[in-house]
């Protein structure tokens, strides 16, 4: 994996934890090369995991819909920002861009964008890792959902385990490295190549 979208929060969050991992996995993607895909901020989370990779000269692109394109909000300093027209228009961008996925402590943006990432997987239209970085136990609930839609039968096992988890960046990295996507049922192959 050369490049990698990272979904986190436009906050802080109260706990300092989340920064501090923020920072962890910028560093470990400094040190094994891998760029930076993201929503091009420069404040919370976001701001955070493109700085630590920008001080040491790391590549950093940034894809921000026009509408955020504000000096409050875009960062001024990333390797390549590209802007685009929708949101819509966003996610296809960084899922071109993107190996893999990883999702941080975030609100809704985060969530949605982990969601689209595994729906993908799930359709057979990506084959790509998605992790999260449990930090904290932030996903713990989320996960739970994900658990409970398994047992109400609406959502398969095998989709499910697409969702790599740690709370550690260098096994969740290891994990991501070593993921075999899973076999896509026929319909589903039919249906997602039309």
């Amino acid at each position: 994996m050369k490049r990698i979208a990272v979904f986190c929060g436009s906050s802080m969050g109260f706990n300092s934890i989340y920064a501090d991992e923020a920072k962890k996995l910028g560093q470990y993607f400094l040190k094994n090369n891998i760029a930076l895909i993201y929503g091009g901020g420069k404040i919370g989370l976001m701001g955070i995991i493109a700085d630590t990779i920008l001080e040491k000269n790391g590549e950093v692109i940034g894809v921000i819909p026009h509408l955020l394109r504000h000096k409050e909000v875009a960062h001024s300093n990333v390797t390549q920002m590209i802007v685009t027209k929708k949101m819509s228009k966003r996610k296809v961008k960084i899922s071109k861009l993107a190996d893999g996925y990883i999702a941080l402590a975030g609100g809704f943006g985060t969530l949605d964008e982990l969601f689209e990432a595994l729906t993908l997987g799930q359709l057979g239209v990506e084959n790509k890792p998605i992790g999260i970085l449990n930090t904290n136990g932030y996903f713990k609930y989320t996960l739970q959902q994900l658990d409970i839609m398994v047992k109400e039968g609406f959502l398969k096992q095998t989709n499910r385990d697409m969702l790599l988890i740690s709370q550690n960046v260098e096994e969740l990295m290891h994990k991501m490295s070593n993921y075999t996507a899973p076999k896509m049922s026929k319909i589903i192959n039919t249906v997602a190549s039309k």
